[in-house]
């Protein structure tokens, strides 16, 4: 009998995995489902907001990615029912499985600050990107030298760093008449990571005029000010939330291990139920200690392993384990980049931290890669400007 094999999204671990499932899996029947027809290279997304025709580059249809064997079905998922086995869709179809993957990605976590949610705008997708993007290039319109524009990013992970020197650059080069801060409740951006890595970025951003606070957590937020747990209110004209991820409410009700709708996986993938795996931002992959960070470079690994194991499981054989390999991060501040801890080819840069044009080509070739593994070398080339 022929296994009906379903992953849902089209992020870096479901655009990964369908691709390893269709090597694995000569006999299976796949489908796969997204909220859209393309997969969207997220950690570039914020080329975005300084230029909308970025997005061309980004985003890479779903028929580039998947055999034309693999059915594709675009729709928003609203559930799963593990007792029956199916995945329930907005558009009130379902989808019969044997074996499902749950890839969904995550949403953005606003803490139940008040007002956060109602008036924050966020970075998930193409589409808030874009709306960033209009809502900086409005208020410059209004604004004068005399009386900036302020934009507001909260949080001073990857992508709040990201976007505040996407917006630099965007100011920088329309002589825009725009305030940039960057704030972050904890002491010190980019918490938890090296402070050496924090010390080179957090010079990089002053260097583009951004404004940095830091140890103070937002408490609320109203249509026209940010409120502080200490300092003063901050008045903004666009306010942008970087501050955490949570899981998609489609999970909430489907009675498989969860934390606020993240699914809680073993280090195989597999979830409580032995016929559903998860991995992604959607999924907290058991590590030991530590789960596997919700990044990118996780995806990209976990996406290698999963689809060899579903096939395992299918055939009745023992499944791989993984472990999560610290690759090392490069972020970009506008047309800058830093890069920390690298690791290529198995060795260890001989500098811990670099930035200038080594960490620039860097960040192009990690993801014209990416683009190539899922698509094909051509679209990487025709996207190594934009990225």
């Amino acid at each position: 009998m022929t296994a009906k094999v379903v992953v849902l999204g089209a992020g870096y671990a479901g655009a990964g995995a369908i691709q390893q499932l269709e090597a694995e899996l000569d006999d299976a029947d796949i489908t796969w489902v997204s909220d859209t027809d393309y997969h969207l290279v997220l950690h570039e997304s914020h080329r975005v907001i300084r230029d909308p025709r970025v997005k061309d580059k980004i985003t890479l249809p779903i028929h580039e990615i998947k055999s034309p064997s693999t059915r594709f079905v675009q729709d928003t998922v609203a559930g799963i029912d593990t007792d029956d086995r199916t995945v329930e869709l907005e558009d009130g179809n379902d989808i019969d499985y044997d074996y499902l993957l749950v890839a969904l990605g995550s949403e953005t976590a606003f803490y139940g600050i008040p007002g956060m949610a109602e008036n924050a705008l966020t970075l998930k997708g193409l589409d808030d990107a874009l709306e960033i993007h209009d809502q900086v290039k409005e208020a410059a319109k209004t604004a004068s030298r005399n009386d900036p524009a302020r934009i507001v990013i909260g949080g001073a992970g990857l992508s709040g760093i990201q976007s505040a020197g996407e917006i630099a650059e965007y100011r920088d080069k329309h002589r825009a008449p725009i305030d940039i801060y960057l704030v972050e409740a904890m002491d010190e951006i980019m918490p938890g990571q090296d402070p050496e890595l924090q010390g080179t970025v957090k010079k990089h951003l002053l260097e583009k005029d951004i404004n940095i606070l830091t140890d103070d957590p937002i408490t609320e937020a109203t249509n026209e000010e940010i409120q502080f747990d200490e300092g003063d209110p901050l008045e903004y004209d666009v306010f942008v939330w970087t501050g955490g991820v949570t899981g998609r409410k489609a999970m909430s009700d489907c009675n498989l291990d969860n934390q606020h709708n993240r699914v809680t996986t073993e280090a195989d993938f597999q979830t409580s139920d032995e016929r559903v795996f998860a991995i992604g931002d959607c999924a907290i992959i058991d590590q030991g200690e530590n789960p596997a960070p919700p990044t990118a470079q996780a995806a990209w690994q976990a996406a290698e392993v999963v689809g060899e194991n579903i096939a395992r499981e299918i055939r009745g054989q023992p499944l791989k384990t993984w472990t999560f390999d610290d690759k090392g991060t490069v972020i970009s501040i506008g047309d800058d980049a830093v890069a920390h801890g690298v690791k290529a080819g198995g060795m260890d840069f001989p500098i811990s931290t670099f930035s200038s044009v080594p960490a620039e080509v860097l960040k192009k070739v990690i993801a014209a890669r990416w683009i190539a593994d899922v698509t094909s070398w051509n679209r990487a080339f025709k996207a190594w400007d934009s990225l």
